[in-house]
């Protein structure tokens, strides 16, 4: 029996007003798993009404404070991991396992790094820039900030959010992916344990639902991590109230193998890092631009470790990935798959997995592709890499920034100046060297061009939801 969801507002579960309802579909079985509802204006203008109320007290906690409560939040999500799990696992088909790692602990420890944030705010220091008279810098949260949040990695994004704009003391309306709401809401409840009420709330909703979260006249910030599309919808609304976005829009990373690099080493981490969470990952590794000399030995390795890739499993313990997280985006990804130029070979996959009920499809891997192919300009966001070949230098930096996205990229050469070169030259947020797709919360992540604009994660996010004021007294 599917259960029927509500909102999180003002401390409370409270059921939404509006009529419409929509099925909360496990990508494992196809099966439903849970009823959500449409937040209409009404649950909105009530989510936003509590989150001011919070907010005239909240803005006045002192930083240990809300640091204590952000330590407090982490503890419970450990304490309730399993909970948590299971309650993502619903919606994503994501391994048990990999939740609990990448989303659960992870999460609490970014929780972590920002409650330690919270008592770090940086400005100017107080001096006399004009005699007689003595300027200083208050950094002070925005209020009212309302945040969108993506199905691929739900619990994570969600603390993404949260975490920096509580630290900074801002109070939130949150809306989760319509696919993957539960984990967030389990996360809601915890927090309404440790924060005053209103000072986190959440809502349920399809894109109309954003569309009101980002219209609203309250919050002044929209934060949002999805697709380009979704970004300009956020940016356009936002521009009538000026309100400030913050915006994460997905990527179509590069990986440049160049003939020095450990062939084998590179080859079983590409694979690891292009097929990790169904290759619904922002980051992941998409297009493997390899050394003319090496082409044909590089993509032999790549088949032979893409071939140890497992996938496809109703039990997700023997699953190294799960299902792509929606039927929407699974029909869209085979289209794309049945679609591929004649000029590409399909060296390995290329398909739905064989036998499976849900939304699995098979590691692939595509040579032979072009610039312009949409394969190689398009985000996929399944487990597909697209292999080119370069000759020069130049050639592999004009091939892996000749697209719209600029989140993330990595070089794989043991040439110490060539990897400076190209960490300079590379047009993206963030350059690995010899490894790809790790996250750290000390250092900042967020992309250029169609990538969008904004921090997450660091001292750089908490400040994103800061305003800064500048004081000045006469000292006569």
């Amino acid at each position: 029996m599917s259960s029927r969801l509500e909102n999180f507002i003002n401390g409370a579960f409270v059921e939404a007003t509006g009529s419409s309802d929509m099925d909360v579909v496990s990508p494992v079985s196809g099966e439903r798993v849970a009823v959500s509802p449409i937040s209409e204006a009404a649950d909105v203008d009530a989510a936003f009404a509590a989150a001011r109320e919070a907010f005239a007290a909240w803005k006045s906690v002192t930083p240990s404070e809300r640091q204590r409560c952000l330590l407090a939040l982490a503890d419970k999500m450990e304490e309730h991991s399993d909970e948590l799990v299971e309650a993502q696992h619903r919606n994503t088909g994501q391994p048990r396992r990999i939740i609990a790692e990448e989303e659960v602990a992870a999460g609490a420890d970014q929780l972590r790094f920002f409650a330690g944030a919270a008592r770090l705010l940086e400005g100017r220091g107080a001096a006399e820039y004009m005699g007689g008279h003595t300027s200083y810098v208050r950094r002070e949260p925005l209020g009212v900030v309302a945040q969108i949040t993506p199905w691929n990695f739900p619990l994570m994004m969600a603390i993404w959010k949260i975490g920096p704009a509580l630290a900074a003391g801002n109070t939130i309306v949150l809306k989760p992916a319509e696919s993957t709401p539960e984990s967030t809401l389990v996360l809601a409840r915890l927090a309404g344990e440790v924060f005053p009420a209103g000072v986190l709330n959440v809502v349920l909703g399809d894109g109309s639902t954003g569309k009101l979260l980002t219209e609203h006249p309250t919050p002044a910030m929209v934060a949002i991590t999805g697709s380009v599309r979704a970004g300009q919808h956020v940016a356009a609304s936002a521009a009538e109230g000026v309100k400030r976005t913050h915006l994460e829009l997905g990527g179509k990373a590069p990986a440049v193998v160049f003939a020095d690099a450990d062939l084998a080493k590179a080859a079983e981490a590409l694979i690891t890092f292009g097929t990790f969470n169904a290759g619904q990952d922002c980051t992941a590794v998409t297009r493997v631009i390899v050394e003319d000399s090496i082409h044909d030995e590089f993509v032999d390795l790549l088949a032979a470790e893409a071939r140890k890739v497992t996938t496809g499993h109703s039990d997700d313990a023997k699953n190294d990935f799960g299902p792509l997280n929606n039927v929407r985006h699974y029909e869209t990804v085979c289209t794309k798959l049945k679609n591929i130029p004649a000029h590409a070979t399909v060296v390995t996959g290329g398909a739905p997995s064989e036998d499976a009920t849900g939304f699995f499809v098979e590691p692939t891997i595509i040579t032979g592709v072009r610039q312009e192919d949409e394969l190689v300009q398009e985000e996929t966001f399944a487990p597909v890499l697209t292999v080119q070949r370069f000759s020069t230098e130049e050639e592999a930096i004009e091939l892996s920034n000749g697209v719209e996205y600029a989140l993330a990229s990595s070089v794989w050469t043991t040439n110490h100046t060539r990897a400076m070169r190209f960490t300079r030259d590379l047009d993206f947020g963030c350059v690995w060297v010899n490894t790809h797709l790790l996250l750290v919360a000390e250092m900042p992540h967020g992309g250029f061009k169609s990538s969008g604009y904004g921090k997450d994660l660091s001292n750089y996010s908490v400040e994103e939801y800061t305003r800064v004021k500048h004081i000045m007294h006469a000292l006569d």
